[in-house]
């Protein structure tokens, strides 16, 4: 099966429903309506009914949904909303660590990404990823590190930030997952920040990043395009051994075997293309 795109995932407030549109239009691969963070615990009813009003109203607007964690209050009647709406077509689980909160909602027959945000979710991640209707991961370092007691913007959080990241794409890897999507770049304001977080992430093998605001977008669809030099020798590579059958061969002088048959095709899959 082809893996599905993902190279933004555009949050959006719950309880902002004049944005949710906004935030369709903004181009984002997904949209992803938050009823948990930046809703209040007194706006969190609120939220919901404005979700549901906006599905009844604009139901071409598919979106992802990023439900209360399994030991709110909120959590049941949040995933009830989530079944009951077919124009949500995927489920976010935050602070994901008991595998059987993992399984609760892939119970409810949608896609979803658990967010990894504990030393107790990593300790866990192979029992998340492994669970049913789970298509691939991502992580909140902001709420790592305040556990961790890391302190944010240092030499230090960066390590300890790459070795969540590997971490995460182990287990995707391990457990036949779309690629993993990075953590959000929390200052919106500085895009080359945002273009080096990007790219390292790229580099380290993930699909995609998480987007808190709209001008975000355009960068990382820059970043996660691949150059033109690397698609045309991408499709050199399949034309290759799909004309010939040839899984090792040279090709501009350089050796090709089936690992890079497999970048190729990865190569083509980041701009919907396919493979072999």
């Amino acid at each position: 099966m082809q893996e599905t795109l993902m190279r933004s995932a555009l949050f959006v407030p719950g309880n902002r429903p004049e944005r949710f549109s906004k935030a369709i239009a903004s181009g984002a691969d997904a949209v992803i309506v938050d009823l948990e963070d930046s809703v209040a615990p007194d706006a969190k009813e609120a939220a919901r009914e404005a979700l549901a009003r906006h599905a009844q109203q604009s139901p071409q607007d598919h979106v992802w949904v990023r439900i209360n964690d399994g030991t709110t209050r909120w959590f049941e009647d949040d995933l009830a909303l989530c079944r009951s709406l077919p124009s949500v077509v995927g489920i976010m689980l935050p602070k994901a660590q008991a595998a059987d909160h993992v399984y609760q909602v892939s119970g409810a027959g949608k896609p979803l990404i658990p967010v990894i945000e504990s030393a107790q979710g990593l300790r866990m991640l192979d029992k998340i990823a492994e669970a049913n209707g789970v298509v691939r991961l991502t992580f909140g370092i902001l709420d790592l590190m305040v556990e961790f007691g890391t302190r944010p913007h240092t030499e230090g959080a960066g390590k300890v930030l790459d070795q969540v990241r590997f971490q995460v794409l182990q287990a995707s890897r391990m457990h036949g997952l779309d690629d993993p999507i990075d953590t959000v770049f929390a200052d919106f304001s500085d895009l080359d920040g945002l273009r080096q977080s990007a790219t390292l992430a790229r580099d380290m093998g993930y699909g995609g990043k998480l987007c808190i605001h709209p001008k975000q977008v355009e960068m990382v669809h820059q970043v996660y395009q691949p150059l033109p030099e690397e698609l045309d020798w991408a499709r050199r590579v399949l034309d290759h051994a799909e004309k010939t059958g040839e899984y090792a061969f040279r090709l501009d002088g350089r050796m090709v075997d089936l690992p890079v048959i497999e970048g190729a095709r990865r190569i083509l899959q980041r701009v919907g293309g396919s493979g072999l």
